[in-house]
């Protein structure tokens, strides 16, 4: 028979160590789960213009008409198009993330349906990604290796 001569109150070091040692794991487990939202605003930039840029490609070749998309100081512009066309462009004509920036100042998006392969590289901090077509295909946002500063 085992006498206990008083309660058992609390936890033990040992046990109070494991418990800190399980929420300290969850908690990395959890933070490299997040995304970056850094590169979660960048990709969705690059998504936006993508299809701006095949939507003004779209355009040029039905109408025959060159479309030139130029960088600006606060977003981007596209020359070429016809009064309510450049209206609807105009209105997303800005970056959404207000840092930003392009290594590429100009982009001719036709009206010939083979154009010549054009990349443009968004930077966002340390963080680029790089819209890019070889002239026939749609433009594509890809990862970028960074060969050098952006200009």
């Amino acid at each position: 028979m085992v006498i206990h001569r008083g309660k058992h109150r609390g936890f033990t070091l040992l046990e109070l160590m494991v418990v800190v040692a399980i929420m300290a794991t969850a908690t990395l487990g959890v933070a490299l789960a997040l995304p970056d939202p850094g590169r979660a605003n960048l990709e969705k930039e690059a998504a936006r213009l993508a299809s701006l840029l095949d939507t003004a490609r779209a355009y040029s070749r039905a109408s025959g008409i060159p479309v030139i998309w130029q960088a600006t100081d606060t977003g981007f512009q596209f020359e070429g198009l016809s009064t309510a066309s450049a209206e609807l462009f105009q209105r997303e004509s800005h970056w959404l993330t207000a840092t930003v920036r392009t290594s590429t100042q100009h982009v001719v998006l036709g009206p010939e349906p083979i154009i010549a392969p054009q990349t443009v590289v968004l930077e966002l901090g340390q963080l680029r990604v790089a819209l890019h077509t070889d002239g026939l295909q749609p433009f594509t946002v890809r990862n970028h290796q960074p060969s050098g500063p952006v200009p």
